[in-house]
């Protein structure tokens, strides 16, 4: 490391950009494999305590546990998918009045339209017919992209599964794998390291939980106050997508406000709005940094910039995945010297240690400067 710290500043900036490329692409033409391998990963990491009980107190064997673990939480997920969409299918039969909803509504633009800027209705309806001929043509690559679109999603949860699966018969071989790539002077460190990933990740992965909770029992009980159909799994959708940072709470107020006004008046899509403001600042003030921003403090420059590279390169799972990964980022760089100012750059001012040399040249340059700033004036008699 030393001989590095001496190379020359367009050198290391040179190795530092060509390591970056390499990681994108490896991430672009690897998302397949990466993204339920990470997804996985998460799982697993969360599910040991669990396994752990079923090895030690109830003696099953480390392959039996693992099974039973991950066939326990994939019942719950499906639980919770399944409340969720015996309300979609009732949410279904709700198409009629929405559709009575879209004719009233399009009949009101079509008159304000005529009435400012002097198009008739018929030039409006062929207009609309010509783009709908052309929509059904491509109906059918719709269709293609729907299917694919499914066997993908089942294809990436049944890896994600067996990673998560494989990954807790193996996380010890997988550890003494890490001890064994390094030397012995390196042990510790390594071994802290692993407990501070387990640790932190988990307490963050357990944050998050607790976040969307709140977080839908916050929007079911401003939901019920407000009379709004099928509260129920609007509050689900909106704690869950409120996962992904600054654009979930967006995608599922545009939902909740799709569904508000087919099934109520749009008198409603007011108050919905003032509901999620609320709850949005509830939860960036008071939810986010007291349950989850106390675990792992990402500042908020880097989440936005992860959010678009994590969707250029991975789409929405990419959104979904770049904090947690970010997360484990900050806690590699943390512990490793050499790395300790990425990990600043990854944190937040107030919550990231910084280097005991640059706390203490910071500090002269404050003294410096205080006393540049004290030194009094010289008088004009004394010129």
């Amino acid at each position: 490391m030393e001989v590095i710290k001496k190379w020359p500043f367009f050198l290391k900036l040179a190795c530092t950009l060509i390591s970056i490329i390499c990681l994108f692409y490896i991430a672009v033409i690897g998302k397949s494999i990466l993204t339920p391998l990470i997804l996985g990963f998460l799982i697993s990491l969360l599910l040991v305590p669990l396994c752990n009980f079923f090895e030690r107190y109830l003696f099953l064997p480390r392959v039996v546990a693992s099974i039973i673990t991950t066939l326990l939480f994939a019942t719950f997920i499906l639980g919770i998918l399944y409340v969720i969409v015996l309300q979609l299918a009732d949410i279904s039969n709700e198409w009629p009045t929405f559709q009575k909803q879209i004719v009233d509504s399009f009949y009101s633009i079509q008159k304000w339209i005529h009435k400012n800027f002097g198009i008739n209705s018929r030039a409006q309806l062929d207009y609309l017919t010509n783009n709908i001929k052309s929509t059904i043509e491509t109906s059918t690559l719709v269709i293609e992209k729907v299917l694919s679109t499914v066997t993908s999603v089942a294809i990436f949860t049944i890896f994600t599964f067996l990673y998560v699966v494989f990954l807790l018969i193996y996380r010890r071989h997988l550890v003494k794998f890490l001890y064994y790539t390094f030397d012995r002077k390196s042990h510790h460190q390594v071994y802290d390291v692993v407990g501070s990933i387990q640790k932190v990740v988990k307490q963050y992965l357990i944050g998050l939980f607790l976040q969307m909770l709140i977080v839908s029992i916050l929007s079911f009980i401003a939901f019920s106050m407000l009379g709004l159909k099928y509260s129920f799994v609007l509050a689900i959708l909106t704690g869950v997508l409120n996962i992904i940072p600054y654009v979930g709470i967006v995608i599922s107020l545009i939902i909740s406000l799709i569904i508000t006004f087919a099934t109520m008046s749009a008198s409603k899509l007011f108050f919905v709005l003032i509901a999620f403001i609320i709850i949005h600042a509830i939860d960036g003030n008071i939810i986010m940094p007291k349950i989850v921003g106390s675990k792992v403090k990402i500042n908020s420059l880097i989440v936005v910039i992860g959010l678009v590279i994590g969707e250029m390169t991975w789409g929405i799972m990419g959104m979904f995945l770049c904090i947690p990964i970010l997360a484990l980022m900050k806690i590699v760089f943390d512990n490793v010297r050499e790395l300790k100012p990425w990990g600043y750059l990854l944190g937040d001012d107030d919550t990231t240690e910084i280097d005991t040399d640059l706390k203490l040249f910071l500090y002269e340059k404050r003294l410096t400067t205080k006393k540049v700033k004290t030194k009094k004036k010289p008088k004009e008699e004394d010129i």
